[in-house]
């Protein structure tokens, strides 16, 4: 839960193969999570494992150094005890037709208009009403037509279109995007807009890649 924001020239490019630079300090047993590209001026959404949006402009997250730890976030957002972030997103603009889709690890998933997201104030919202023992997993941006894709901790994978998913309030807790298996969860959420591959890396560190096409699509709610 620590973060910092960098020019993006901190860096400079390398050929494949490179061994890279450090990009951030750790504390002991704590790993980078989240990466992504925004502008000082545009407004970041962060959305919390207990179902809660918060909203920052970019500049508002303090410089940090290559080498520097950032600062915890809990120093600009009022969270709870337990509470993490789970998903960040810049948001250039709140357009019509354009989608935050959730999901959350007992498999639900909910497609709101990015509109009704325009107006959260620093002390936060509710994104998403969670059942019990349930938790946001990740929200991704879409424009209304993608696929998504929700993979499951028994090596099981569902791919349907979003709009098998209503477009719902934004205090809607959703419906269900996966069938789970006795004891799985969600473990990962992406869409076409990402990319027309999938990749699947294991807890040992094997990993593949295998393109979107090879999956079949189903419906959602199936296993």
């Amino acid at each position: 839960n620590y973060v910092k924001r960098m020019e993006i020239d901190t860096f400079r490019t390398q050929n494949r193969g490179g061994r890279g630079v450090k990009g951030t300090s750790l504390n002991d047993e704590d790993e980078v999570s989240i990466m992504l590209h925004t502008r000082t001026h545009v407004d970041v959404l962060f959305f919390s494992n207990l179902g809660r949006v918060y909203k920052l402009r970019g500049y508002m997250i303090p410089e940090g150094s290559r080498t520097s730890k950032g600062i915890p976030i809990q120093n600009l957002l009022p969270l709870e005890k337990g509470e993490k972030v789970m998903s960040i997103i810049p948001v250039w603009n709140y357009e019509e037709g354009r989608f935050l889709f959730f999901g959350t690890k007992d498999g639900l998933v909910k497609r709101t208009s990015i509109k009704e997201f325009e107006s959260v104030r620093k002390n936060g919202k509710i994104a998403i009403t969670l059942r019990e023992n349930d938790s946001l997993l990740d929200v991704k941006y879409t424009k209304g037509n993608e696929t998504i894709c929700l993979a499951s901790s028994k090596g099981k994978l569902v791919k349907f279109n979003e709009n098998q998913a209503r477009p719902l309030g934004r205090t809607a807790s959703g419906v269900k995007g996966i069938e789970l298996d006795d004891g799985a969860q969600v473990i990962g959420m992406t869409t076409s807009l990402e990319g027309n591959y999938i990749l699947v890396i294991t807890t040992r560190g094997f990993g593949k890649m295998s393109e979107i096409v090879e999956y079949r699509e189903t419906k959602r709610g199936a296993k």
